[in-house]
């Protein structure tokens, strides 16, 4: 059993897992999937379409006759960590192939390893496979070569990451996400209502909605309706979860701006359709440093309409991510956010000490806050952050909830409450009669325990 404190970088998906088992003479690909889980479904989609043609997927670099390397860009951080996954591909394998954000910059990629063998941006999945054909040929064999309904799937069987659209029309100084994977394209409602049915089908238990900005879906195609079951759906969040919500799974809304619609999600939190977990990026609290940031600049009504969620939906969690040091944030500033943060009494936080990244119109602001002031500021932060998370767990001993089960091994159970999403968040531990657990089951608990991040509790 793994226990927390969780990886409180919000940008970063859940570690693939691949587990297929080539048969002899099979072309064989490995893939390295960084950054977050919009980039993880991209592996996903990429993958499907290379086991559809015959290809196997190798765990390792050795198992594999060539390497995708896909890419994080979103901080000059995690740049440098892309950088070595694809040194590191090349040095073990030779044959590397590279996509997603940061191949929009193939300079940048060509400059350090000159010896890939290819460069494409996110979501462009037929040149990725065309770099794949040419490194190394398909050898299909239709007997043998099945496909399963779900596609090929990085996650455990039991939860799986549904993306609802692509791109973002949000002009954020520190992002460059839009520059690089594009303003919002939606899928057709029918399109994502139909695959998160034959997910459920095949046994998902917990469907994770993505995009860049979740509460906008819909904006670009303004609404339109999709048939679905006899009738017609509008693409909007309010009405995707409400139909998804009726296939029986968890389903759990991730990324989702605070607009003024964001309210009518809650009754259906409050009804049981969809859980009662909001992941929303508020970043800052101080209204000059979200102008700064040139995000919507009102905290004040913010908390009035946490207040108000809490009110139609008491279970509601709430989960955010912050930057703190941003360019021009005084003292003053950042106490307001820790202010309202005590205010808020937010359920999950993360934060980001603010970085530069190339081509983010926040490099060119006044008054860049040096390292150590950042890393103080974290640390003061966190440690507020934690103190709110651990007095909230605390109360959580004595009551009885639902778990879903993501690992059993010698020692226990390892298991995420509907306020916890996959290896951001906390989990529940089970020590005790959980031999006959298994992975996506769903059980009742009492909560015995309760740590920083993380709760222990017995079968009921």
């Amino acid at each position: 059993m793994s226990q927390n404190p969780p990886n409180l970088r919000p940008d970063l998906a859940p570690r693939a897992l691949i587990t297929d088992a080539p048969r002899p003479g099979q072309p064989t690909i490995g893939m390295v999937s960084l950054g977050c889980p919009k980039a993880l479904v991209d592996s996903e989609r990429i993958l499907t379409r290379l086991r559809a043609e015959g290809y196997a997927i190798s765990p390792d670099y050795q198992g594999a006759e060539a390497v995708i390397v896909n890419t994080c860009g979103f901080l000059d951080s995690a740049k440098a960590e892309s950088l070595a996954a694809i040194g590191e591909a090349l040095q073990n394998n030779g044959k590397v192939i590279v996509t997603g954000c940061l191949g929009a910059e193939p300079e940048y990629i060509t400059g350090a390893h000159p010896k890939v063998l290819a460069v494409t941006g996110p979501h462009q999945y037929e040149q990725v496979l065309d770099a794949v054909h040419k490194a190394v040929p398909p050898a299909p064999d239709p007997f043998i070569d099945l496909l399963p309904a779900t596609g090929v799937t990085l996650t455990p069987r039991h939860y799986s990451y549904l993306k609802i659209s692509e791109g973002c029309n949000h002009k954020c100084k520190f992002c460059i996400i839009p520059d690089m994977r594009g303003r919002l394209v939606s899928r057709p409602a029918h399109a994502v209502l139909r695959e998160a049915e034959k997910l459920v089908e095949a046994g998902v238990r917990e469907l994770l909605v993505i995009s860049q900005d979740t509460s906008a879906y819909g904006v670009d195609i303004k609404h339109g309706l999709s048939p679905w079951k006899g009738a017609e759906v509008r693409a909007h969040i309010t009405d995707l979860a409400r139909e998804m919500g009726a296939l029986g799974a968890w389903v759990r809304l991730h990324y989702v701006y605070p607009y003024p619609h964001v309210r009518d999600l809650v009754p259906l939190m409050a009804e049981g359709l969809i859980l009662p977990y909001l992941d929303i990026p508020f970043q800052h609290a101080h209204p000059d440093v979200l102008r700064r940031m040139a995000r919507p600049a009102a905290a004040a009504k913010t908390l009035d309409e946490i207040a108000a969620w809490r009110r139609d939906c008491p279970d509601i969690i709430l989960r955010s991510t912050f930057i703190v040091g941003y360019p021009g944030e005084t003292e003053a500033e950042f106490q307001t956010l820790l202010d309202w943060l005590d205010e808020a009494q937010l359920d999950r936080v993360g934060a980001f000490q603010y970085e530069n990244v190339a081509g983010a119109r926040s490099n060119d602001l006044p008054d860049h806050v040096p390292d150590e002031v950042k890393q103080d500021r974290y640390d003061r932060f966190m440690e507020k952050a934690q103190a709110i998370s651990e007095a909230k767990l605390a109360a959580k001993v004595g009551t009885t909830i639902q778990v879903i089960v993501d690992e059993v091994d010698e020692d226990g159970a390892t298991c995420r409450t509907k306020a916890d999403a996959p290896e951001i968040d906390g989990n529940l531990f089970i020590d005790e009669g959980f031999e006959a657990l298994k992975p996506g089951d769903i059980v009742t608990v009492e909560v015995d325990e309760a740590g920083e991040y993380d709760l222990w509790g017995k079968l009921v």
